[in-house]
C-alpha cells in the first residue's frame, strides 16, 4: 500500500457496507462510519496486513450543540509501514455510550478518559473511566459549546482553613482611571514630582 488513492480502493472494497463516506483530503484518508461498526473497521485497520495502521495518534472530539446528532468522534491512525494517516469519524447523540477500543489500543485508555473529562460522552467496557484534566468536583465538561467562558467554580486557597475552597464564580471589575497622555511624556504624577 503505497498511496491513499490505493489505499481508499483497497477499504472502500473491503468494507463496503460500513463506510458511510470516504475522501483524502490534506494528505490524509478521512472515512465516515457509523458507531456500530467501530470496532471491526479498526482492527481491520490495524490487523490487515495491507493497511498496518498500529498506532492510534489521538482520540478526539467536537461539538455541535444545535445538531440532533450532537457530537462528532474522531479516531487518527498511522501506518508506519506504509507513512499513510487515516481519520475514523461517526456522529453520536449526547447521552449515548460509545465503545471503548482500548482492548485493541491500550494508549486510548487516557484519549477516552479526557474526552470523557472535556467532553462527557461515555465509553462502554472502559477500565478507568474517570476525570484526567480537571479535579474530581468540577462540575460540567469545559470544551463543550455551552460550557460558559468563566466557569462555575473558582477555586483558591484559603488561608484561615489551611485548604483549597470552592466558591461561585465572582465577576468583579474595578473602575480603573487610565491616563491616555504619551508614555514617551510621562504621567501628570511624574511631571508635577519633578516640577518640585
Amino acid at each position: 500500500m503505497n498511496n491513499l488513492e490505493s489505499l481508499e480502493k483497497l477499504i472502500n472494497s473491503e468494507l463496503t457496507t460500513k463506510i458511510n463516506l470516504s475522501k483524502i483530503n490534506h494528505n490524509e484518508l478521512k472515512i465516515k462510519i457509523d458507531e456500530i461498526d467501530l470496532l471491526s473497521v479498526i482492527l481491520f485497520l490495524k490487523n490487515d496486513v495491507r493497511t498496518k495502521f498500529k498506532q492510534l495518534i489521538d482520540v478526539t472530539a467536537v461539538d455541535f450543540p444545535e445538531r440532533d446528532m450532537r457530537f462528532k468522534l474522531i479516531y487518527f491512525l498511522l501506518s508506519h509501514e506504509f507513512n499513510l494517516r487515516l481519520n475514523i469519524e461517526f456522529d453520536i447523540k449526547e447521552n449515548y455510550k460509545v465503545r471503548s477500543i482500548t482492548s485493541i489500543f491500550p494508549s486510548s485508555n487516557w484519549m477516552e478518559r479526557e474526552v470523557f473529562d472535556m467532553y462527557g460522552i461515555h465509553f462502554k467496557d472502559h477500565p478507568d473511566l474517570r476525570r484526567i484534566l480537571t479535579d474530581y468536583n468540577f462540575s460540567g465538561h469545559p470544551l463543550r459549546k455551552d460550557f460558559p467562558l468563566t466557569g462555575h467554580n473558582e477555586v483558591r486557597y484559603n488561608e484561615e482553613d489551611k485548604k483549597v475552597i470552592y466558591e461561585p464564580v465572582k465577576l468583579e471589575q474595578n473602575y480603573r482611571n487610565f491616563d491616555y497622555e504619551s508614555p514617551w511624556e510621562g504621567t501628570k504624577y511624574i511631571k508635577e514630582i519633578t516640577k518640585k
